[in-house]
């Protein structure tokens, strides 16, 4: 027993001393300096007055960011201190996506990124993100390619597989004019080394009104509406709010907002399978839950509980757990 201990606990010690020698420490010092400068780019591209800023502190950040990425074996430096940059790597680390967005004006917001792929040698092999959203014409039904992006920030990824390729759906948040924002459930596959954004791995039943075969999810909803996108680690789905246009109007997906249905799509058979309802409990009129009732039975006001009383911002949100959405200005903040 004792020989055994000694010889897991060497090879623990092996493996951790390998993981640790991938960054020399003369380069892990050069890349936290690069760090420095980068946080402060980052925070003028959110912060500067005016698009000239905003441009600047992009164009500055990008070309450092790429010459930091360059330094061998940047893939293991983790660029903590980036706050206001989105960042999302797969359980299997073969590569990390990185996204911010640059404001030019109220209604012309752009999203940058890039895809960096992990190597055997430590060097840089990346893919930029160019965002081309503006011109592409049905989002749902085009697949893409890295120059031709759907921008999106990502805030999750799950990592899925169909027929034996690796299949990535992406989870992210675009926060797209003046009038709505988007949430989009993007697939990322990787042809002959490439990555391809966007396929058919949605199915959705006949009498469902989305299209039966879609190449991405586009949640396209009133501005600071805030419908939940997320992923349910216990359902093991994604689960979404449903959406209706407060007004009547459908063709305007500025005024959709959530209804407080949720639907879901569930990985099976290689696909996202559309889950009509996902929760079907239905609570009888007269037992819904108060947590902190002020009246009693007779309808006074218990003074004894006012000091026990929630703040009602107690719950929190998605946002909350999100660095990035949460360094957007308030105005800007969603539910995933």
């Amino acid at each position: 027993m004792k020989k055994t201990a000694v010889f897991l606990i060497s090879i623990f010690t092996i493996i951790n001393c390998c993981f640790a020698q991938h960054i020399t420490t003369s380069d892990r010092k050069i890349l936290q300096k690069k760090e420095d400068s980068l946080k402060n780019f980052a925070a003028q591209i959110l912060q500067g007055r005016n698009p000239e800023d905003r441009f600047t502190a992009d164009s500055q950040f990008t070309k450092t960011f790429v010459r930091a990425l360059q330094i061998k074996n940047s893939f293991y430096y983790p660029f903590d201190s980036l706050v206001t940059i989105a960042k999302v790597t797969p359980v299997d680390s073969t590569f990390k996506i990185f996204t911010w967005q640059l404001a030019i004006s109220p209604d012309v917001i752009r999203q940058h990124g890039a895809i960096q792929m992990k190597t055997v040698d430590g060097s840089l092999k990346l893919f930029p993100l160019l965002d081309k959203s503006d011109v592409i014409n049905n989002l749902d039904d085009t697949i893409t390619s890295n120059i031709a992006w759907i921008g999106a920030l990502y805030y999750k990824i799950i990592e899925e597989k169909s027929f034996g390729k690796n299949v990535y759906t992406l989870l992210g948040f675009d926060d797209n004019n003046i009038n709505s924002d988007r949430k989009i459930i993007e697939v990322l596959t990787f042809e002959n080394g490439k990555p391809v954004f966007g396929g058919p791995f949605f199915s959705f039943p006949d009498n469902s009104l989305q299209k039966k075969s879609i190449s991405r999810y586009v949640m396209e909803y009133k501005k600071n509406a805030g419908p939940r996108l997320t992923f349910d680690n216990e359902m093991n789905m994604i689960v979404y709010e449903h959406l209706i246009s407060e007004t009547g109007e459908i063709q305007k997906k500025y005024t959709y907002i959530p209804d407080g249905d949720y639907e879901g799509l569930k990985w099976k058979d290689g696909k996202w399978v559309h889950i009509v309802k996902v929760f079907n409990q239905i609570t009888p009129e007269g037992q819904e839950p108060v947590p902190h009732p002020i009246l009693d039975e007779k309808g006074n006001v218990d003074e004894s509980k006012l000091s026990n009383r929630l703040p009602e911002n107690q719950e929190q949100n998605e946002n909350d757990s999100n660095p990035v959405l949460q360094t957007l200005p308030s105005k800007n903040k969603k539910k995933q």
